[in-house]
């Protein structure tokens, strides 16, 4: 990977988070291009959530830089981070479950946000259409008239997502997307991520590795706050400190 490129989507470089003088994230740098879903991988405690929560700004750095399509995001607000294009979608499914899934997207649609965009959006060709387009990609196209709380685990997930690619993102970042998740519908999360890196880049924390092989452009490994591998996953699988980690664990 060439380091300098300057049509990177996202530059984590130097980034450092200390509690109380524990360093979770500690100098931690990597890259990601347009269109790459990068994996993040390690035992538990290694810093993944916490490196998504820093660049989300739900968590303030100590030292370092995020910088996305130019913009230093350790300086902006959470909704400030979403506004940009950035989408975050947390390891429990959080749904309208009274709500139909035409509704749960229909509410995330970026015209019907806050108070105002609310009382004047209306229900036009465009949003019905996007909506339309988002079920298809989700595998909920048949099931717009349900409502959340009959879903499954693994559609509420989808919807989640759904959610999320109605306000079309340039970075996604996903933690633990498939767990819960049955086989048939882990391999249908698989698709759908490969589907959804042709407009936009993918960060995913996962433990699952057959599912990390379905889904991975490039995969790094933390392990104490730091990058231990990094690379494709046939070359961290086979890295000899990786697997001194795990055995450990």
């Amino acid at each position: 990977m060439d380091y300098n490129n300057p049509n990177f989507v996202l530059m984590v470089e130097d980034l450092t988070v200390s509690f109380d003088g524990f360093k979770a994230v500690n100098g931690l740098s990597f890259y990601v291009e347009p269109n790459e879903c990068r994996v993040m991988i390690g035992p538990n405690g290694a810093g993944k959530t916490t490196v998504l929560d820093l660049i989300c700004g739900r968590t303030k750095a100590t030292s370092g830089s995020v910088s996305f399509k130019g913009k230093e995001l350790l300086t902006m607000r959470e909704d400030q981070i979403v506004l940009a294009g950035v989408g975050r979608k947390f390891q429990t499914p959080s749904v309208y479950e009274d709500l139909s899934v035409f509704e749960n997207l229909e509410l995330s649609f970026p015209r019907g946000h806050g108070v105002f965009g609310s009382l004047f959006f209306r229900r036009d060709a465009e949003v019905k259409e996007r909506i339309a387009e988002i079920a298809e990609t989700i595998f909920l196209a048949d099931l717009l008239d349900e409502k959340a709380a009959f879903l499954s685990h693994g559609q509420k997930q989808w919807l989640e997502i759904g959610m999320l690619l109605i306000q079309d993102p340039e970075l996604l970042m996903l933690d633990e997307p498939v767990a819960g998740m049955s086989v048939a519908e882990r391999k249908k999360t698989a698709e759908l991520l490969n589907r959804i890196i042709d407009h936009r880049s993918v960060i995913v924390i996962e433990h699952d590795m057959g599912f990390v092989e379905d889904i991975a452009t490039r995969v790094t490994v933390l392990h104490q706050g730091k990058t231990l591998s990094e690379g494709s996953m046939e070359r961290v699988k086979n890295d000899p400190k990786v697997i001194e980690v795990y055995l450990g664990h």
